[in-house]
């Protein structure tokens, strides 16, 4: 069975997984201690996690017979990449109304 590969925004659209990850910045934690904080079953939550490694949101560590998941920047990446993109577009924006306005503000000066 292949695997679905999906892009960082449909991965964290999902709330379970925003909250997985949200739950990952305190601590790493085990699957199962994952699974606690949720009203669905284990597969169900191990399904999540595997999205979420897969788009290299988290990481699973192996530690005797535990898995731990990890936060991982990779996945992040993605959505900053996106985010920087806009936050330029904006600022150009900005600066250019900024230009607009002080060449007014100087015009109505001048009067």
């Amino acid at each position: 069975m292949a695997t679905q590969t999906f892009d960082a925004f449909q991965v964290i659209a999902d709330p379970s997984r925003r909250q997985i990850l949200q739950l990952l910045t305190k601590d790493s934690l085990t699957i199962n201690a994952l699974a606690e904080n949720f009203d669905m079953s284990r597969p169900a939550v191990s399904k999540h996690i595997k999205i979420l490694n897969n788009a290299g949101f988290i990481s699973i560590q192996n530690i005797g017979r535990e898995r731990y998941c990890i936060l991982s920047q990779d996945g992040f990446n993605e959505v900053q990449e996106w985010i920087d993109y806009f936050d330029k577009f904006w600022l150009l924006k900005l600066q250019k109304l900024e230009v607009l306005l002080n060449k007014k503000s100087s015009s109505i000066d001048k009067q």
